[in-house]
């Protein structure tokens, strides 16, 4: 698998799909107000970890651009809410290099310490934070969006693997040893760390932000946004991987690599509901925009499952390249792009397999680099219809 190889950690897709079915969902009183969007056209940008490329693909017409130099191990990836400036983490160099979509000309990389494990942006496009996992103690390291410069570090217990921001942007949640770690936006200061289970790993917060779902060796454990306190961790198979919860707050979607099972979590009562069965080795999960399909990667099936989260069952598994890793979706709800990293990653340029929404049905993949992994696509020209705009290649 590229993420196991690129890190050896557990893998994280942080989704972030606010738009309805009908059209943009609109702004509640927890939710902050959009930031204007860029005026460019939607692009998907596709880390290649072992060519130290970003590509760029049109996603009107479905076309390559020129690769983007950023520097080897750009395993995670996080694009500012209004799709003008895209953030790279370069684990080989321990710098986060800045990447303005109206030129896609790289900026001065920014020192943020060892190895950058992942990147999160507050809604307000003011703050990124990047996990830095090779210092101990463990710190996360804030970038001041407006200048591109690294503030002071916020120091944690130990290693600190993965970021979720509330969608207030109050709180960040940062997974970090057996424990998470509350981070307060405002000040940057951390707050007393809440325990979990071993080796969390993914963060999911529901749209509300009332709670967090973090991902352990062997459970799911909720985490009360509000007081800051843990629930009855929720047993969904051992080593989940990746969490993706429905644009109703209703669902949560657990993906179980060794099991080939996802497990649906009723958010309501916070039980888990019957696992459904899926490919060999699933690795990632994306959710429409209207909520009515999740898609997961099989990585050593070469295939993706799509789920009718109506009925929890999964559909006719689509083929698509081979080892399919990440999966993220466009604003527009009608495709899906699928890292495909071929069958030597090291050696040869991988695609990026695309599946209409519409039908199931691949389109003509999209040549890119060397393995291929974590795909952001930047939100659309309103700034309210999101695709996937942060990932991981853990």
């Amino acid at each position: 698998m590229i993420k196991s190889i690129a890190a050896g950690a557990v893998s994280l897709v942080l989704v972030l799909l606010t738009a309805s079915g009908a059209g943009a969902t609109p702004v509640t009183a927890a939710s902050p107000a959009p930031v204007a969007a860029s005026s460019g056209p939607v692009t998907a940008y596709v880390a290649n970890i072992y060519a130290g490329t970003v590509t760029p693909i049109r996603a009107a017409t479905r076309t390559a651009l020129k690769p983007i130099m950023v520097g080897v191990g750009d395993d995670a990836m996080a694009i500012t809410p209004n799709g003008q400036t895209l953030y790279v983490a370069n684990v080989g160099a321990g710098t986060v290099t800045p990447v303005p979509t109206a030129t896609n000309k790289p900026l001065k990389p920014i020192k943020v310490g060892k190895l950058p494990e992942d990147i999160a942006i507050t809604p307000d496009g003011k703050t990124a934070y990047v996990a830095d996992l090779l210092i101990h103690p463990g710190r996360l390291v804030p970038i001041q969006i407006a200048t591109n410069t690294a503030l002071k570090a916020i120091h944690l217990a130990h290693g600190p693997t993965a970021i979720a921001i509330t969608p207030d942007g109050k709180t960040a949640y940062v997974s970090d040893d057996g424990t998470v770690t509350p981070i307060r936006t405002a000040t940057n200061t951390a707050l007393t760390s809440i325990k979990v289970g071993a080796d969390p790993g993914a963060i999911a917060i529901t749209p509300d932000g009332k709670t967090a779902y973090v991902l352990t060796r062997s459970d799911v454990t909720p985490i009360r946004t509000a007081t800051n306190t843990a629930l009855t961790p929720i047993a969904v198979g051992s080593s989940p991987q990746d969490i993706a919860i429905t644009p109703d707050g209703k669902t949560a979607y657990v993906v179980s690599p060794v099991l080939g099972i996802v497990t649906p979590i009723r958010i309501a009562t916070n039980t888990a509901l019957t696992p459904i069965k899926v490919g060999k080795l699933p690795e990632n999960i994306a959710i429409t925009q209207d909520g009515k399909t999740a898609y997961v990667t099989n990585f050593d099936s070469g295939t993706v499952t799509p789920i009718r989260t109506a009925t929890n069952t999964a559909l006719t598994p689509i083929k698509v390249g081979i080892s399919p890793d990440d999966i993220a979706i466009t604003p527009s709800g009608q495709t899906a792009y699928v890292s495909t990293a071929g069958p030597q990653p090291t050696s040869q340029p991988g695609t990026v397999s695309l599946i209409s929404i519409a039908t199931n049905t691949t389109l003509a993949p999209i040549k890119v680099g060397k393995g291929p992994a974590c795909i952001v696509i930047m939100p659309s020209r309103s700034g309210l219809e999101r695709g996937t705009m942060s990932c991981t290649g853990l």
